[in-house]
């Protein structure tokens, strides 16, 4: 497929937000592992080799869980050295110390652990309560810190609501946020994963976690898109400072383990947003579409991404 033309957004700059954002392109992992179908390790690595043409500097490249919880990657040993010379971060997920063992094997540099702020959940996707949980995952960020240095993601899940527990309170999320920073991680990811969030929401939050001495510097956002507030939660994210932001190619993705949960805020959405607002991403926006474009052939259905079907002329 040619790329699109593209009629582009006018930037028209607005007071207070980053000069730049950091786009953490979850696609690959997080988008793909809720395919019913398996998608060949070939056709995931040409998606991600497109990712990194198109300007993403962060392309989170798959998970070591244990295959029987996520069979879609179970292909990560062989992935990973397919993909391993791209000049970008490869972030991977592992859950515990064998994870991170498989990762580190292959030369992985930037690893990522996936806590939760509520028990139900924590319960459903991890069979941990959240302390329990926390103290399986000290050990593997303190072994990827003192075995060369690696860079750890914390990702925290319903962040703002639980499909068992109703609203998240703040002082919660908070406790779980501060753990995770004080045992060594060097970036928290605060996920809407059931796409309940409201912007009011999302900047009490980040108020609390300014005051409770977590930078904004180490905080990025994940934002699904179930009510359609994505975008809206995100630009809340960056007037109170927030400069790194989750999105996924196309709006892939979802969370297997929360039913109610539907797409991720995706990237072609993001950066029309962005470019609109005058805010640097180095994202080639027809280079991402178009790579959209090809994975939703592969998949054999559209994008529910606005932006590729507006750009890419693709019917729904």
């Amino acid at each position: 497929m040619n790329t699109p033309e593209l009629g582009l957004p006018m930037p028209v700059p607005a007071a207070g937000l980053p000069a730049r954002v950091r786009i953490h392109e979850v696609g690959a992992r997080d988008g793909l592992q809720n395919e019913k179908a398996t998608v060949p390790t070939a056709v995931k690595a040409e998606f991600i080799r497109r990712l990194a043409d198109t300007g993403l500097t962060t392309i989170e490249a798959t998970s070591f869980v244990h295959p029987k919880w996520v069979p879609q990657l179970a292909d990560a040993e062989e992935l990973y050295p397919q993909i391993s010379d791209l000049p970008v971060s490869l972030p991977v997920l592992v859950p515990n110390e064998r994870g991170l063992d498989r990762a580190l094997a292959l030369g992985a540099r930037r690893v990522a652990v996936f806590a939760s702020a509520t028990e139900s959940f924590a319960k459903a996707n991890l069979n941990r309560t959240v302390d329990e949980s926390l103290a399986m995952f000290e050990p593997v960020v303190s072994r990827a810190k003192g075995e060369g240095d690696v860079h750890v993601r914390g990702y925290l899940s319903m962040c703002f609501g639980d499909p068992w527990e109703g609203p998240v309170p703040v002082p919660q999320v908070v406790r779980v946020c501060r753990a995770l920073l004080d045992m060594g991680c060097d970036e928290l990811s605060l996920g809407d994963t059931i796409g309940v969030a409201t912007p009011g929401q999302v900047t009490a939050l980040l108020a609390a976690l300014t005051e409770a001495g977590v930078p904004v510097s180490a905080l990025g956002v994940h934002f699904h898109d179930t009510y359609g507030q994505a975008l809206a939660n995100t630009l809340a994210a960056l007037q109170q400072g927030v400069s790194t932001v989750d999105a996924s190619a196309g709006g892939l993705g979802g969370c297997p383990f929360a039913k109610s949960a539907t797409g991720n805020l995706a990237t072609e959405d993001l950066v029309w947003m962005l470019r609109g607002l005058g805010i640097d991403t180095g994202v080639d926006l027809g280079r991402l579409v178009a790579t959209s474009v090809w994975m939703a052939a592969h998949l054999g259905r559209p994008s529910p991404s606005r932006t590729v079907r507006a750009l890419s002329h693709q019917e729904s």
